[in-house]
């Protein structure tokens, strides 16, 4: 029997993925999210608690969201996080059939059994380089020894799969596609290549700087062959592969800007700040934070949230010639 769709946008598609980002603040200064300097953060004041964040979560859960995911800025920032992690796991009783973080890795040695124990499913750690000047020259930091080792812990707290998020730039690291491609096959990781977007800091973006998902591919194929997973890609944002060999270890190419998937989008996002999100790239956000704060009852935050995804975009008109960037950057908006 077909589940009932019980939130969805004006184009009929289901809204089942929640990203809740945490924090605005991060350890690393990646040039495709944060200047190499402090951003402007957000007043202390406007972000939501956890008690307003696990209301907020109990709603969106009620209407059909199945995946939440917690991002930042670096969510591990947050303090006592795996305090969130646990009362967002209760959701699982109610309908919540995933719970998951995007970390830069850093504090993960310390963290990942802790995370676990809270009940954390699943990790996706960012890692754009395995040269440690590469990865300095992208994050700003020299951490390349800490995020390893944060994968190596997540690891043996028995997270699985683990997914690793490489953002591809020219000029940066597109030269290490087969080695990160490498790399998963040895540590039996899914390794997602994502194209460069127009959510740089410094709005340095350009399309000459984007390589596409196709030389991605031809790239890995030429020192490791690949053949696709054969399965509906539904409202999934990686095509994904695995290799013709049989190693260990998966590929995933993420390709929004030119191979954009915004038909079967099934994404919402709350900020931080507790502003809803319909994309991405939306340049209009909505206050849930004013809502639950006004005192509101759970059947007027369940109708404001109804109403909100209904204003959804149809896609991110990255490729269209008046396409807009949004004003706030991906450590406020959330990965």
């Amino acid at each position: 029997m077909e589940q009932e769709i019980l939130l969805a946008d004006a184009y009929g598609r289901a809204i089942r993925d929640l990203r809740i980002s945490v924090t605005d603040r991060c350890n690393f200064r990646c040039f495709y999210c944060l200047p190499h300097g402090e951003p402007p953060f957000a007043p202390k004041a406007q972000m939501l608690s956890y008690e307003e964040i696990e209301r907020a979560a109990e709603v969106f859960v009620a209407l059909g969201i199945e995946k939440i995911r917690l991002t930042g800025g670096e969510p591990l920032m947050r303090r006592d996080i795996e305090v969130l992690v646990a009362k967002l796991a209760r959701l699982k009783a109610h309908g919540l059939r995933d719970l998951a973080m995007t970390t830069n890795g850093y504090f993960l040695p310390a963290r990942a059994a802790k995370l676990r124990a809270a009940g954390l499913d699943r990790l996706t750690i960012s890692l754009d380089s395995l040269r440690r000047e590469s990865f300095a020259r992208i994050t700003g930091v020299d951490a390349l020894g800490r995020v390893l080792d944060g994968i190596a812990a997540a690891r043996e707290v028995g997270f699985s799969p683990i997914k690793i998020n490489v953002v591809v730039v020219r000029g940066y690291n597109e030269d290490e596609v087969a080695d990160l491609a490498a790399f998963a096959r040895e540590h039996d990781l899914v390794m997602r290549f994502i194209e460069f977007m127009p959510l740089d800091a410094a709005y340095d973006w350009s399309r000459a700087k984007v390589v596409s998902g196709d030389e991605i591919r031809q790239r890995i194929e030429r020192r490791f062959p690949l053949v696709p997973v054969k399965e509906e890609r539904g409202s999934s944002t990686a095509v994904r592969f695995l290799f013709a060999d049989g190693a260990p270890g998966e590929i995933g190419i993420i390709a929004p800007v030119t191979e954009p998937f915004c038909g079967a989008c099934s994404r919402i996002r709350l900020t931080a700040d507790g502003q809803i999100r319909t994309c991405l790239f939306s340049t209009v956000e909505h206050s849930l934070r004013d809502v639950i704060r006004s005192g509101a009852s759970r059947d007027e935050i369940s109708a404001f949230i109804r109403a909100v995804v209904m204003k959804k975009e149809k896609g991110h008109r990255i490729n269209e010639p008046d396409f807009v960037p949004p004003t706030r950057t991906m450590s406020f908006i959330g990965g």
